[in-house]
């Protein structure tokens, strides 16, 4: 049979003659509409998302510091802040909790001195170990010897700040950096327990998650036993991985257990939270258009094979498979397909490059591309293949007839 006699031909003589172009363009624009729409919130999601927190990315982990609510008379009517082994294992139960960890404190009275040049700072000090897996920023040289002797200390960033530009200042005290005051030795006085001894400390890292100075837990173990008693204490503080900080469910336990979320993540929390819940909304309403599109078009398709049902019939009868009768039909959607694909992602890109600069401006160092153009691809292979199903099932019927 000739090219110009092809089935493609003849069927694709039908389709001009009986397609709508006001049907087809109807789904394309919706089509298009919708898969923007999808993309735009997902792409603007990951964007936006760098700057509700400094360590974050898209699977980041979020944290929580929780501590029982102390009322002004709680020590002297013998009210007990400290958490039971009930309570941390029913907190661990809770769906919303990856894990818990506990703030271990020492039992022991300690003096700390840091010296600039001819200057001396003494104090009675305080710190506190938690499990590595906690720790944001774990430098490289943490960890504790007692044959070396030598305790590596994290500082809160808030900590310096303060010394900078409260105590120094007032104090005529030396301004230091992050890096300079790595250098600065720390000695740290142990008392307790009928012994007294100096260790050497230095500050090795600095943290923005927790507001406390942190040494390693094999020290606190080793301290505790040497200076402290061995009466077991349970944790006063806690800090527990969450599935999301702003979780409603979150709020509504600590309020019924009488617990406090120490700082300000939950707000933060609760802003990651309702930011996804606004992203979820308008990727389904997006994702509702492109339905609607889908049975647009699949509608627009019955109608186009229900007037050129007796045609079609023929060439099944003239012994063409389904296959070949459908083909011109199955190519006209899959050209419109990828049209609508390519330039969906054309139009988000266009989009993203009008806010990015605005973002970027605010500190957000912007989100990747791959995961809102994978679901594009994803979206339409989808509509693409219900459309072809749809074609071949209604081609079927017609040869079956």
């Amino acid at each position: 049979m000739s090219k110009t006699h092809s089935p493609n031909n003849l069927l694709w003589r039908l389709l001009r003659k009986h397609v709508s172009a006001g049907q087809l363009l109807g789904f394309s624009v919706a089509s298009l509409i919708g898969l923007v729409i999808v993309l735009l919130a997902l792409q603007f999601y990951s964007d936006v998302k760098p700057m509700l927190s400094s360590d974050d990315s898209f699977m980041r982990r979020d944290y929580i510091i929780l501590t029982k609510t102390v009322s002004g008379f709680g020590a002297l009517l013998g009210s007990n802040a400290d958490f039971s082994d009930d309570e941390l294992d029913d907190l661990s139960k809770q769906p919303w909790v990856r894990k818990v960890g506990q703030f271990t404190t020492p039992q022991y009275r300690i003096y700390g001195s840091l010296t600039f040049g001819n200057r001396a700072l003494r104090t009675y000090l305080f710190y506190e170990s938690v499990p590595d897996e906690f720790i944001d920023e774990l430098p490289d040289r943490w960890g504790f010897d007692p044959a070396e002797g030598k305790v590596p200390v994290i500082v809160s960033r808030d900590y310096l700040s303060l010394y900078n530009f409260g105590f120094a200042a007032t104090r005529n005290m030396p301004q230091v950096s992050e890096g300079m005051i790595g250098m600065i030795p720390v000695q740290l006085t142990l008392s307790g327990n009928g012994r007294s001894e100096t260790v050497e400390g230095r500050i090795v890292g600095f943290s923005n998650r927790l507001n406390t100075i942190i040494v390693p837990e094999q020290f606190m173990q080793w301290s505790n036993e040497r200076f402290g008693s061995d009466e077991k204490r349970q944790p006063s503080r806690l800090i527990v991985e969450v599935s999301s900080p702003g979780d409603k469910a979150i709020s509504e336990y600590t309020k019924a257990h009488g617990y406090e979320i120490a700082g300000d993540k939950a707000d933060s929390g609760k802003a990651s939270y309702m930011l996804r819940i606004l992203t979820g909304i308008i990727a389904t309403i997006g994702g509702i258009i492109s339905l609607l599109a889908f049975f647009v078009l699949i509608l627009s398709i019955s109608l186009l094979m229900q007037r050129n049902s007796r045609k079609l019939q023929d060439l099944l009868m003239l012994g063409y498979t389904p296959a070949q009768v459908s083909a011109p039909y199955v190519k006209m959607i899959v050209a419109t397909n990828a049209v609508i694909l390519i330039l969906g992602c054309a139009a988000t890109l266009i989009c993203r490059s009008l806010y990015m600069p605005t973002l970027l401006s605010l500190g957000s160092t912007g989100g990747g591309l791959l995961m809102p153009i994978a679901t594009a691809v994803a979206i339409m292979a989808a509509i693409t293949t219900g459309s072809i199903f749809s074609i071949r099932r209604r081609v079927s019927s017609l040869w079956k007839a």
